[in-house]
């Protein structure tokens, strides 16, 4: 079972960049779709989008598209969100993800999960 954890996290001023981390400290990736999600008080957790072992990128949340990248190195068991112009609506704890062998374009499809990374906007 792999064990992930999130770092980057932060308080930004809107407009802004931040690039948030997750690396595997125990098992790795393997060739799993990675996933980056994120849960704002209050709200349920939104699947921002997934990477596969071949960097193929897949977006799922509309608000961050052409902001959020993410990316991924197999080598460090490593994937990356950058995010940049960042609004206060973007603030909420970020969570990566490894899904299911062959699956990933769905939330059900992700069992092991980081601890989340703080990420705060202010306006």
């Amino acid at each position: 079972q792999v064990q992930l954890e999130e770092s980057g996290g932060g308080l930004v001023k809107t407009g802004g960049s931040l690039t948030l981390s997750c690396t595997a400290t125990a098992g790795a990736f393997e060739a799993n779709r990675m996933g980056w999600f994120r849960q704002a008080p209050g709200r349920e957790r939104e699947f921002i989008g997934c990477v596969t072992w071949g960097g193929d990128v897949e977006f799922y949340l509309e608000s961050v598209k052409g902001r959020f990248t993410i990316s991924r190195d197999n080598g460090k068991n490593t994937m990356y969100l950058q995010m940049s112009s960042l609004k206060p609506e973007d603030t909420a704890v970020y969570y990566c993800a490894k899904s299911l062998a062959g699956r990933g374009i769905n939330e059900a499809d992700y069992r092991d999960w980081g601890q989340g990374t703080q990420v705060t906007v202010s306006s």
